[in-house]
């Protein structure tokens, strides 16, 4: 099965992402920022990264924007509720033009996460049992 980073700074989003992508065999990545996660990434084969926008130490765009940069081909989905010091505002459009495979608003629907997961991994490998 696949190797996916979780990124998030809030604890109960990771467990309720990393509980859903478990019960399909993945080998589950915790990161509660993006400078935590891009560690991880650089010790571990990772596939697919499902990542937060809004966080501190190294917010999700900045992630994105490292990592495609040195990794064209790596899977991201972003997710974010908006927020940030200024109000609510959109990041998911940004985050899409930075690299994000696929984007989805938070809340999220437990079955849109896997399909969305298992449509990325599909491309990712080309196996239809993602």
């Amino acid at each position: 099965m696949a190797k996916i980073l979780i990124v998030d700074d809030e604890d109960s989003v990771r467990s309720v992402l990393k509980d859903v992508l478990d019960d399909n065999g993945h080998d589950i990545y915790e990161a509660g920022d993006g400078k935590e996660a891009y560690k991880i990434f650089n010790d571990n084969p990772i596939d697919l990264i499902i990542t937060d926008l809004i966080m501190p130490e190294k917010n999700g765009i900045d992630l994105i924007m490292e990592l495609k940069q040195q990794h064209p081909d790596l899977k991201i989905l972003a997710i974010s509720g908006g927020g940030g010091i200024t109000g609510r505002f959109d990041y998911l459009p940004i985050a899409k033009l930075v690299g994000a495979n696929i984007v989805i608003n938070k809340p999220f629907n437990i079955g849109e996460i896997r399909a969305k997961v298992i449509e990325l991994l599909t491309q990712a490998t080309g196996n239809t049992a993602a």
